[in-house]
């Protein structure tokens, strides 16, 4: 954690100041990775679809064997009044997950914990980042929980990014294992295209997530054509614009993939344009 970002978490009914230790060598998820997270994001008091993420974090759970200990409702709340202890111009990621104490490599659903974790963390910048094709490949529906928000699949995320900043770029393209493109290591991706946005369709291989919907939704009631479909790295680098959508960073352009360069477009300008409007129906101050 860096030592300059304030942290609180809730844990077994109180909330905590900084980084409260929790978990030993013995412990499930310790050594076995049963953890289940969910991140959103409040800005300055907006806190788009903090209620869906809440929803997300609990079927995340059930996908992993664990037996969630709080409804979607009541860890809504727990997160609002975690964020109404900082400032309230204050930028933070919200971070509720289950995990668990007990099992012998399956999880104990009995065992379930549940931790809120709220730090600070400002804004990626809205000027967008590089972002290069990674050799690592999202697994199958078949090879790991692809349809939960899970810790375990994440080291091959991590992977990717190292690999993409040992060659000079911030971000990553993975693809699926049919070869198509999945989704960066840390968002999704997509492309405008004479005009429509397109984005990879869920396969079931990669995470869908929250703010990609609602960009979705946000870009479709605009007027513009989206169109979800299975595309290849080539018709990526062959767009007019290529942009990424997650709840890190919410909406911004790719600047440059591989060797090509890239401007923000009206798309993708427009995206997220659209979004943070919509952000400001979710006061929570």
């Amino acid at each position: 954690m860096n030592e300059n970002e304030r942290a609180i978490c809730y844990v077994d009914g109180e909330w905590h100041e900084g980084n409260p230790k929790l978990m030993g060598p013995m412990d499930h998820a310790f050594w076995m990775a049963s953890v289940v997270f969910d991140g959103a994001r409040a800005m300055a008091g907006l806190a788009p679809d903090l209620d869906q993420h809440c929803q997300r974090l609990c079927a995340s759970a059930v996908t992993m064997g664990l037996a969630p200990t709080l409804s979607a409702q009541a860890i809504t709340d727990l997160c609002i009044e975690g964020v109404r202890r900082f400032p309230a111009d204050a930028v933070l990621y919200v971070r509720p997950m289950f995990y668990a104490d007990d099992g012998f490599v399956m999880a104990a659903p009995e065992s379930t914990r549940f931790v809120i974790a709220i730090h600070e963390k400002a804004m990626p910048p809205a000027s967008g980042f590089t972002a290069c094709l990674s050799t690592r490949t999202r697994p199958s529906m078949s090879a790991a929980p692809t349809t939960a928000k899970a810790s375990c699949l994440y080291p091959n995320a991590g992977f990717a990014l190292k690999e993409a900043a040992a060659r000079g770029f911030f971000n990553a393209v993975t693809l699926d294992p049919n070869g198509n493109v999945a989704e960066l290591a840390t968002a999704n991706l997509w492309i405008a295209k004479n005009g429509a946005a397109h984005t990879p369709a869920a396969n079931g291989t990669f995470l869908a997530g929250i703010t990609r919907a609602r960009v979705i939704e946000l870009l479709r009631h605009d007027g513009i054509e989206v169109i979800e479909r299975a595309m290849t790295f080539n018709e990526v680098l062959d767009a007019d614009e290529v942009f990424a959508t997650g709840n890190y960073g919410k909406v911004q352009p790719i600047t440059r993939l591989e060797d090509r360069d890239f401007q923000p477009g009206p798309i993708s300008t427009r995206a997220r344009e659209l979004y943070f409007d919509y952000a400001k129906s979710f006061s929570i101050l």
